[in-house]
């Protein structure tokens, strides 16, 4: 019997996505822990929120929980957000050649992401995503950029050259 809907559900979304995820990452190389293959974090992430989704099930069904814990309806705002700002940031990083619009950069893609996706709360304070993106802007740089020395934009390409 099924105490808690919230719980069982997302329980099961955890447990199908890692064990999808385990399953996949079975067809890459999986290596051992002192030469670890490609497919070694995958699986051992897959196999972790798997159980994790197990053990939130079970959780779901021997823990109480007032008035069934019912599953509330599906928040489209968020969803739409939150997927649009992913695609805004993967469009303006790197273009679209098809249409003719030129990478914008990590920047640009980095206050766009900022900004859409914190459109998907409640509550939106201008100021204080400003401040976030920045804080996100300044970071990535410094940690993609200058630490790590990936070759991306970082500037639109017409400010560039």
């Amino acid at each position: 019997m099924i105490k808690s809907q919230k719980d069982f559900f997302s329980g099961l979304m955890f447990a199908i996505i890692g064990g999808g995820f385990a399953w996949g990452a079975t067809s890459y190389s999986v290596g051992t822990g002192a030469r670890m293959g490609p497919g070694y974090f995958p699986l051992l992430l897959g196999i972790l929120l798997a159980v994790l989704g197990c053990f939130t099930i079970f959780y779901s069904m021997v823990e109480h929980a007032e008035d069934g814990d019912k599953v509330g309806s599906f928040a489209w705002r968020p969803l739409v957000y939150i997927l649009g700002a992913n695609v805004a940031f993967g469009i303006l990083l790197a273009g679209l050649p098809s249409v003719g619009l030129p990478p914008m950069g990590l920047i640009a893609g980095i206050y766009a992401l900022t900004i859409i996706a914190s459109k998907a709360g409640d509550i939106f304070k201008l100021k204080e995503v400003l401040m976030l993106a920045t804080f996100l802007s300044v970071l990535s740089y410094l940690a993609f950029i200058k630490l790590l020395n990936l070759q991306m934009p970082v500037w639109p390409t017409f400010i560039t050259g």
